[in-house]
């Protein structure tokens, strides 16, 4: 009999491994459909994102057995030449598994938090690793988690052991050039997705015409690595250039500003009113949550009342999810739309004019309970605001509570203290911060709130993921109340214009209070509110026109007759013209943009290139098919121009070339 034809060892075991690495893939797959998918789509409409994700998945698994099978088949480097080179190999897969664990981990979170496959935007967070760990550290189980992924590490070791030791060496095969070609070839085609013409491509996941539907395709290796490309800032004159005549009218712009001039004098017939300025960035504010939505949990009564006392826009949209692009967009008027990237963290984009700049006269504060440094708020304010005093971890006399710095009742005290020693006008900011994971209140101060238990199906109704979560927010509005009441003491609240405002909001399940389009669409995660509050000055009103985060400053500045030059995209609320509501709005991770006006919401999915239109009000009159069209159509151009346009501007608008 003829010698039996047998496959050279390493090719055998680089085919288990591959046989393992495919199934993992396909198993997490799954796992990711029945844990994330929504209700409308079935496990059969899943199938061609199955198929499709097979094809990504053979992609990886050939990029990380290449090495193996390449350099495993000269007969030297065998993983069965000797022990060294089996362990060796043995521990470049561990190693690589290890990699995949960790990826796959990341991503079940990034699914869960925000509803889209891992992506290059998590790297805003490894940027600041020592805060970020201890945020997860003090907000999940870490202990057991790390436990956890070392059984599974260990597993992994000795099930890559086991299947060498079940490869059958029956003889020392020669190194073979022509075989390596055909082994060549089959990594390519693996490698390219299966056609090397025509080679897969990150967007060819959009195809399939759903959100879903292309994250379930796409691996997160996948969607890590090819939105790594977009950490670059972006701007394209030619496009900017084309939407200004939109962004003319929209920003209703002198007349004879010519291209690209978005700068605006603004003066007042009456002096300027020198009153102090307390800006509060409330950290995860989300209008849903709270009283003034008619919300029973009733988790904000102190604000509510407050509100009542105050000018209230209660339909205000941060552009963006996420502290670092709400504190950018606030501070300088332009929305954050650089992809994957904060613009905090980027240098091309960090030179803004702010019109914080134009109170001359006044001393400029900034209290942040924690490290200026996460998110390099710190590079955003003193860079770009002349003359501030940045408060921070280190600088108070209240101890340190969690990750986050001191708590918020202290930073309120400590900015209470500070500002009572000034002598001339000042514009401060404070930006609280444990309305957030881990959502932990101080035990000193838990006596005094009084929390009720709430039924966890009313909690769940009514938007709120836990008990803890509720409770986080009931103490924020005692801080308030504490802040509110000990700055009434001083000298200086009755010449003092308060504002507050989310720096954005949260997702969940807002339809027990708002329309579908806050749920389906994620118009929660941007919906805040928005407070004026200057008793005296303002007089009590609850408008529900949509109104913007960028619109802030210019509204400050409106209100004290404070002169001023605007070059941003923020409006001065109480000037802007009649029919003029709307509210430019961002998922990055998502790929959409969109415009929120008092009646509809417009989502452009630029992935998809597909767009749609929602109404924003319960029981909104449908529209015939003409009004329809005309609406989304105009609404479509409102949202590319300011999309452009900020995208022009973040590069395009640095305070040296703005005279305040």
């Amino acid at each position: 009999m003829g010698k039996k034809f047998q496959l050279p060892p390493t090719t055998r075991w680089v085919l288990q491994l591959f046989v393992f690495l495919m199934l993992a893939f396909t198993v997490m797959r799954v796992v990711t459909f029945f844990t994330f998918h929504p209700t409308k789509i079935s496990l059969t409409d899943a199938l061609p994102s199955f198929l499709l994700g097979f094809r990504y998945d053979l992609r990886w698994a050939s990029i990380i057995l290449a090495p193996v099978l390449i350099i495993g088949s000269i007969p030297k480097l065998s993983p069965f030449y000797s022990l060294h080179h089996r362990r060796a190999w043995i521990v470049y897969m561990v190693v690589m598994s290890s990699f995949l664990l960790f990826f796959y981990g990341a991503d079940f979170g990034h699914f869960d938090y925000v509803e889209t496959r891992l992506n290059a935007s998590a790297l805003n967070f490894i940027e600041d690793f020592r805060i970020s760990m201890n945020m997860l550290w003090q907000s999940y189980p870490m202990f057991w988690i790390f436990l956890l992924l070392s059984l599974l590490v260990w597993l992994l070791y000795r099930f890559f052991h086991r299947s060498h030791k079940r490869v059958e060496v029956s003889s020392k095969e020669p190194f073979r050039p022509f075989r390596m070609v055909w082994l060549l070839l089959l990594l390519i085609f693996g490698i390219s997705g299966s056609n090397p013409a025509k080679p897969l491509m990150w967007k060819d996941a959009f195809t399939l015409g759903d959100n879903f539907k292309a994250y379930l395709a796409l691996n997160p290796l996948e969607n890590f690595f090819t939105t790594l490309r977009f950490r670059k800032p972006f701007a394209d004159d030619g496009s900017a250039k084309g939407q200004f005549e939109t962004m003319k009218q929209l920003l209703q712009l002198p007349e004879q500003n010519a291209l690209l001039n978005f700068k605006r004098r603004i003066s007042y017939q009456q002096p300027a009113k020198k009153m102090n300025v307390v800006l509060v960035l409330c950290e995860s504010f989300s209008m849903y949550k709270t009283s003034l939505s008619g919300n029973p949990t009733d988790a904000t009564p102190y604000f509510n009342s407050l509100a009542k006392e105050g000018l209230l826009y209660e339909r205000c949209f941060s552009p963006h999810f996420g502290t670092a692009r709400g504190v950018f967009a606030l501070l300088t008027g332009i929305p954050d739309v650089q992809l994957s990237k904060f613009s905090t963290r980027n240098p091309e984009a960090l030179n803004q004019y702010s019109i914080i700049n134009s109170f001359n006269d006044y001393q400029k504060y900034y209290f942040i309970g924690g490290n200026s440094e996460f998110n390099n708020f710190k590079g955003l304010l003193v860079n770009n605001v002349k003359g501030l005093k940045l408060y921070e971890e280190g600088m108070y006399q209240s101890p340190k509570f969690n990750v986050w710095g001191i708590s918020d009742k202290n930073l309120f005290k400590e900015s209470n203290r500070i500002l009572s020693d000034q002598q001339q006008p000042f514009f401060s900011i404070i930006q609280t911060a444990d309305n957030h994971r881990p959502f932990v209140i101080p035990e000193e101060d838990r006596p005094q709130l009084n929390i009720k238990t709430v039924d966890p199906e009313m909690l769940t109704k009514y938007g709120f993921d836990s008990q803890k979560e509720y409770e986080t927010l009931v103490y924020f509005d005692y801080c308030i109340q504490q802040f509110m009441e000990n700055a009434k003491k001083q000298s200086w609240f009755n010449n003092t214009l308060f504002v507050f405002v989310g720096d954005h909001g949260v997702k969940g399940n807002a339809t027990a209070l708002y329309p579908d389009a806050w749920t389906n669409e994620r118009l929660s995660d941007e919906h805040v509110p928005l407070l004026f509050y200057a008793p005296g000055l303002i007089k009590p009103e609850r408008r529900s026109e949509a109104v913007s985060q960028i619109d802030i400053l210019p509204t400050i500045a409106g209100l004290l007759n404070q002169p001023h030059t605007n070059t941003t995209l923020g409006r001065d609320l109480l000037r802007k013209g009649a029919g003029d509501d709307f509210a430019f709005i961002i998922h990055h991770d998502e790929g959409k943009i969109g415009m929120v006006n008092n009646d509809f919401y417009y989502i452009l999915n630029l992935n998809l290139q597909k767009d749609t239109l929602v109404p924003v009000h319960f029981n909104e009159d449908a529209l015939d098919a003409e009004a329809y069209k005309k609406t989304k159509e105009k609404m479509s151009v409102q949202t590319i121009a300011f999309y452009e346009t900020a995208r022009w501007m973040l590069l395009n608008n640095q305070r040296q070339k703005v005279k305040p």
